[in-house]
């Protein structure tokens, strides 16, 4: 008689003496309340979701066999299920909303703007005071260009594209369409492709294909596309040209990145360069144009301000398309930057993405608007 009818232990844990006297639980109907009894009705509402864990689910089933131990109608609820265990949590307390953020740029912009200023000071003055060392520099950032184009290849995706001939070749490129014309920059670059079949020959020929298709590629997409800034020092006002030509590119980069980064919302090419919006593309195509109406009136001779509404139009589309070509090419090789020579700005390739593609362009136009001269 040590056990009172009715009653039930004080906790979830019984005796193995109380477990063996427990009968099978008698099927009960689901709107019948989980705890016998209407004071259970919130901790039943606190549990709707089922137990957390699987040994609660064993002490709700003991506790439920041990309420319905006994069949009589005068059995009572257990001690303990008058407190609800499980309350329902009180609303929190209203949180202040979170401060805006700052849109970033997500680069070093002081030292962005010293290293960009340098470069250009070394330009311009390479530019008008002896037209070699000009063709000098930019032969000098070609080879810079496919070294870190080869080397990118090769870490990402072991692609051995030969560097010697490609950097020779490339240089003597650049000075052949500086001395010889759009002529002289073709044999130079058949010249070119034909050393990198045989350099590397030299090798075992697994892999080849490949890395003679990728040298190849390299060969073109630098050196030869960079041989008609050289072509444009040719006319008689040929820094005049050049300089044209960098400023009408660095203005639509500029206009894309500041009316990008103040008002964009609309992804350009999502897939490609996340970071590109429409609305920058307009910002790039508006700053072009106003920058290339007045060049071309006070900077060309002969110019007219509606070409170079033209010129502004078309540099800042063939910008951008030569920007998106580059993004493709990292984000095939898993990279962010080229390189790491330029602080602030990556490497040399990150800075002739948009200037290479743009050279032919723009010396296509000139000698269309003004001619050769």
């Amino acid at each position: 008689m040590g056990h009172v009818q009715g009653a039930a232990p004080a906790g979830p844990a019984y005796d193995a003496q109380n477990a063996q006297q427990t009968r099978p639980r008698p099927l009960v109907p689901d709107d019948v309340p989980a705890y016998g009894s209407d004071q259970d009705g919130d901790r039943g509402a606190a549990r709707l979701g089922g137990p957390l864990f699987r040994d609660e689910t064993f002490r709700d089933e003991n506790l439920r066999d041990e309420t319905f131990r006994h069949d009589t109608p005068s059995a009572q609820p257990l001690p303990h299920a008058a407190a609800p265990q499980n309350p329902e949590p009180m609303p929190d307390a209203p949180q202040p909303a979170p401060a805006p953020q700052k849109k970033s740029a997500g680069r070093d912009l002081g030292a962005a703007i010293g290293v960009g200023v340098g470069l250009g000071v070394v330009i311009v003055a390479s530019l008008f005071v002896v037209k070699a060392v000009f063709v000098g520099v930019v032969a000098v950032a070609v080879v810079v260009g496919l070294w870190e184009l080869t080397s990118r290849l090769q870490e990402r995706k072991d692609i051995k594209a030969p560097l010697v001939p490609l950097a020779l070749g490339g240089a003597a490129m650049v000075v052949a369409g500086y001395a010889r014309g759009a002529e002289g920059a073709w044999v130079a670059l058949a010249l070119t492709g034909l050393a990198v079949l045989v350099w590397r020959m030299t090798e075992p020929p697994e892999g080849y294909l490949r890395d003679v298709t990728a040298g190849l590629f390299a060969a073109f997409y630098v050196p030869f596309l960079a041989t008609f800034v050289a072509m444009m020092l040719t006319a008689e006002d040929g820094p005049q040209r050049v300089l044209t030509f960098l400023l009408l590119t660095v203005v639509s980069d500029t206009g894309a990145y500041a009316v990008g980064w103040r008002f964009g919302t609309h992804k350009l090419a999502p897939r490609i360069s996340p970071g590109k919006t429409r609305e920058g593309l307009v910002g790039a195509v508006l700053f072009a144009m106003v920058a290339g109406a007045l060049c071309m009136e006070f900077l060309i001779d002969d110019g007219t301000w509606w070409q170079g509404l033209l010129l502004g139009l078309a540099v800042a589309a063939s910008a951008t398309l030569g920007d998106l070509g580059e993004s493709m090419i990292k984000r095939d090789l898993g990279i962010k930057d080229m390189g790491t020579l330029l602080p602030g700005h990556g490497g040399i390739m990150d800075r002739l993405d948009s200037l290479l593609p743009t050279a032919p362009v723009v010396w296509l136009l000139m000698v269309l608007f003004v001619g050769s001269g």
